[in-house]
């Protein structure tokens, strides 16, 4: 329970109408979610404006309503917050109700299109192996020391977040470790936390249904290194066209990362197998579970961030060589007579082209490479056909098939990815609308040594049809059509 002038304190351009002088012990910018004495913020939407619903919230028992314009009947016993952006003071109004949790923590966030899970994931792995009490915010799933709880966005909504926090600062945590998505920069959903680093991984063709423009796409990625403070710090990929596009305006001490070129933190892969890759960093050389550029990268990151973080070169490489792959990022399953399959996450053009190249990296003699390769529905529809021409381009075989079809028509998404296919292509691929018989039918087609590429879903543990989650791995169809 707080004050409402307490939680107002930092809040700056603001109107008052009624008193701050009100207990507030929750919350909610879903009225549904309203309880007595809760803050009601009324948030602008895409599809619903949250003003709509300040009388609901008043019914349910809200005293006090953030708003940006004020509704047309003024009740007397309200507390009425008039600001110019919402959903930016809910973040703000967050932070101060639940003791301001992420300047008690030294909160690293990591952005760009691929790698952020791994990145984030990778990092907090490192830190718990370092001996530290750590919480981890990702797409997979929330961690508060060894404790999980379920992951319903990349980036939580501000009251989640703050209250995850704030639960990391009660359970000891030193550090926390997150992914910031572009949503969650340009719906303001990390306003009022307090950063003391921030990764850049990349940035490809990706949530054009959303930011409608790759320039703002790269503009909401920027947003987040804009805001950093002085004495945090800003980690780039150099090796990326626009990952000094990310530093241009930050105030943060600038650091970037490369295979490349002259970088702080410099990398050279020496020899790459399919159980790992010996790597050369800043001329130190370390094996690693980890295969191909793509991870290189990742491992660069993290690498860079622990020691931005205090932590010494020495004990960073110790650790580095212990870590082991994300669930669902390249995981490697090999069948009893030799057949590979590789789960992995990769669901946009620029992730798949890396998988593939790195699968044909580590191709010894004349292994047929399947791929089997979906889209997700009431997605981007632009990257479909270019998801199958990468896929054409790698591949001797290739199914298409299934991902999330979500609310739309499975079959019209495969029509979609089907004109990526050329006429020489079209010889080689097939499509075949269940996930699970993609899968039998690649395992029934691959021959001992061949490598079977399952893309797109990685760690999830369901497919989403019509709107409804039903369970389904990728891994635990391979095991089975594996026999293993």
């Amino acid at each position: 329970m707080k004050q409402l002038k307490d939680i107002l304190e930092r809040i700056e351009g603001f109107v008052l109408t009624g008193t701050s002088e009100k207990e507030v012990v929750g919350l909610a910018f879903d009225s549904r979610k309203v309880e007595s004495n809760f803050v009601f913020f009324a948030l602008p939407g895409t599809v619903v404006d949250g003003h709509q619903f300040i009388s609901n919230a008043i019914e349910k028992g809200a005293t006090v309503v953030v708003c940006e314009t004020m509704p047309e009947e003024i009740n007397k016993d309200m507390t009425y917050v008039l600001v110019e952006n919402s959903a930016l003071v809910l973040g703000q109004m967050a932070s101060a109700f639940y003791d301001y949790p992420s300047e008690n923590l030294k909160l690293v966030g990591v952005t760009g299109t691929n790698g952020k899970t791994t990145i984030a994931t990778l990092l907090y792995d490192s830190f718990l192996k370092l001996g530290f009490r750590v919480g981890l915010i990702s797409t997979i799933t929330y961690k508060i020391n060894e404790q999980s709880f379920h992951s319903s966005h990349t980036t939580p909504d501000q009251i989640q977040l703050n209250q995850l926090m704030a639960e990391m600062v009660t359970a000891g945590c030193d550090y926390c470790f997150m992914e910031v998505s572009s949503h969650a920069i340009h719906q303001n959903r990390i306003a009022g936390l307090d950063f003391d680093g921030g990764i850049f991984t990349n940035i490809t063709h990706d949530h054009l249904d959303y930011h409608k423009t790759f320039a703002e796409y790269i503009k909401a990625k920027k947003l987040f290194f804009d805001g950093l403070k002085p004495e945090a710090f800003a980690i780039t990929n150099l090796d990326d066209k626009n990952g000094l596009v990310m530093l241009q305006n930050t105030l943060a001490q600038k650091h970037g990362y490369s295979l490349k070129r002259v970088a702080d933190f410099k990398g050279k892969i020496l020899e790459s197998h399919f159980d790992g890759t010996l790597l050369d960093i800043n001329q130190n050389e370390v094996w690693t579970h980890f295969i191909g550029d793509f991870n290189a990268y990742n491992l660069l990151a993290v690498y860079g961030a622990i020691v931005s973080l205090g932590i010494t070169a020495e004990e960073t490489l110790v650790v580095l060589s212990n870590l082991k792959p994300v669930d669902g990022r390249f995981e490697v399953i090999r069948s009893f007579d030799g057949k590979y399959a590789i789960v992995d996450y990769a669901h946009t053009p620029d992730a798949l082209e890396n998988v593939l190249k790195t699968i044909d990296g580590l191709r010894t003699r004349n292994e047929q490479v399947i791929c089997i390769v979906g889209a997700g529905g009431d997605r981007d529809k632009t990257k479909r056909p270019e998801m199958v021409e990468i896929a054409c381009k790698y591949g001797d075989k290739i199914i298409l098939t299934s991902d999330n079809p979500r609310t739309e028509d499975p079959v019209q998404i495969l029509k979609d990815m089907e004109a990526g296919v050329d006429a020489v292509s079209a010889k080689k691929t097939i499509t075949i609308v269940d996930r699970r018989e993609a899968i039998k039918t690649a395992a029934m087609l691959a021959n001992p040594s061949d490598i079977i590429l399952i893309a797109g879903k990685g760690h999830e543990d369901y497919q989403e049809v019509n709107g409804v989650k039903h369970h389904f791995d990728d891994r635990e169809e391979v095991a089975k059509a594996f026999g293993i």
